[in-house]
């Protein structure tokens, strides 16, 4: 492992470990968890392990506060961002802000949304927090982090019942919600300078608190060139890089260096997907804004006379495995 990757990993991010041991162990969970249901699981504990920090150890946003496009000054062209349009209302949420949050509870449009990135699965995702509970009817959650991690992915849970969820699957693995499925959004992992171009009224997430945080480096140095996984034990994939890029879409995979060969797919369905240059990897270099060239992908599909987005990832080959082990990735 290069050196500043072992340095970035062992500090984990600065955040004070939990102290709780590395064998899963629900007894002595509960004392962190007393609202917690852990006789209800769907997933062995074995596979949950403590990922360092405690219980909200990396502190959600649940009071988000924005700047208007053209103030966001700080902020590179080719840095990252979560491009997110719902009900004619734009907002950006910055890797170099979710780097140290990963959760951000937020509305947009009308819509109450969890804003999510895992960095050790480079999984960008958001959700609507609404669900319909079977004997309680609508619900609005809203989300932290547990400090746990399975299959290197974060382990979220729910602050009204302390469920704790999946965030790749947006699935609740653990407590009274189990197998409750969050509805995933279409969203853009994009350049601030499209989102910018495409959304010159957009709004773009700022730290409450510059000084919390480093926010715009990378304490996970060089992640995404590694040569293994974080605190992953399972099945890599062959053909394709652990800590390679997959596009995925509809059931299907793409490795991401296909995608930049070919610039544009078109599916027997009409799916349309396209890669352009101009969009820093935030898990390479010490400052994201210069981390290597990953391209910008789209994903839509044509309906009459417009495009509209496609639900999409940008995931890491290990997770998508991990996850969809039956799902094969297209690299050739």
């Amino acid at each position: 492992m290069k050196k500043s990757l072992a340095v970035a990993l062992l500090i984990l991010m600065a955040l004070p470990v939990s102290g709780l041991p590395a064998a899963a162990d629900p007894d002595f969970w509960s004392s962190a968890w007393p609202r917690t249901d852990f006789s209800k699981t769907e997933i062995p504990y074995t596979e949950i392990q403590s990922g360092g920090p405690p219980k909200d150890g990396i502190p959600a946003i649940d009071n988000p506060q924005f700047v208007m496009v053209r103030d966001a000054t700080h902020l590179r062209p080719t840095e990252p961002v979560i491009g997110v349009v719902i009900n004619n209302e734009a907002k950006a949420y910055p890797l170099q802000v979710l780097m140290w949050h990963e959760i951000v509870n937020d509305v947009v449009g009308g819509v109450p949304v969890t804003v999510t990135f895992c960095p050790l699965c480079n999984s960008s995702i958001v959700f609507d927090r609404r669900i319909l509970h079977p004997e309680k009817g609508e619900m609005l959650l809203d989300f932290g982090t547990t400090g746990k991690l399975r299959n290197s992915d974060l382990v979220m849970y729910d602050r009204q019942t302390e469920s704790w969820w999946q965030q790749f699957l947006g699935r609740a693995i653990v407590g009274e919600l189990i197998g409750t499925e969050l509805k995933m959004l279409p969203v853009r992992i994009e350049s601030f300078a499209k989102f910018r171009e495409r959304m010159p009224d957009g709004r773009v997430l700022v730290p409450q608190d510059g000084s919390f945080r480093r926010y715009g480096t990378n304490p996970y140095q060089q992640y995404d060139s590694a040569a293994q996984p974080f605190l992953y034990n399972g099945v890599l994939p062959e053909f394709v890089a652990p800590l390679s890029r997959v596009v995925v879409a509809e059931g299907q995979a793409w490795a991401l260096d296909f995608l930049r060969r070919e610039k544009r797919i078109e599916t027997a369905d009409g799916l349309i997907v396209e890669w352009e240059e101009g969009q820093n990897s935030a898990l390479d270099a010490v400052f994201i804004g210069e981390g290597v060239d990953i391209g910008n992908i789209t994903v839509r599909r044509k309906k009459g006379e417009i495009y509209e987005d496609v639900l999409y990832s940008v995931d890491f080959a290990f997770a998508h495995h991990a996850f969809h082990p039956d799902q094969p990735i297209i690299f050739e």
